[in-house]
């Protein structure tokens, strides 16, 4: 699958939240977030494993307890099942990749 760059269909999930999954196959899907300074993400889980990328910004994403000053560059992995949280220090853009695809995000 090719996916061509567009602006179009993103979700707002929660306030200063947007997010848009850009292209997935049949193992993996690829989310694109914009973030806003000051919004957060509650503690969550899902079973899908998250390999993420901070491209702009920064954050804090807190992983099974465990706070990760993140800047851009960094990148992480959370496993599934795993609870994780994120507070937005500064706007920020990521990518993530999910496995299994993340069904509630097509």
């Amino acid at each position: 699958m090719f996916s061509k760059k567009n602006r179009e269909g993103y979700q707002t999930p929660a306030d200063g939240v947007k997010q848009k999954t850009i292209t997935h196959g049949d193992k993996t899907s690829m989310v694109e977030f914009f973030l806003s300074a000051g919004s957060s993400l509650p503690v969550h889980s899902h079973p899908h494993e998250q390999t993420g990328y901070l491209i702009s910004g920064r954050l804090t994403l807190t992983i099974d307890g465990v706070p990760n000053p993140a800047e851009p560059g960094d990148s992480w992995t959370v496993a599934g099942d795993v609870l994780h949280s994120a507070e937005i220090t500064e706007d920020a853009h990521v990518l993530e990749i999910f496995t299994p695809v993340r069904e509630d995000l097509l």
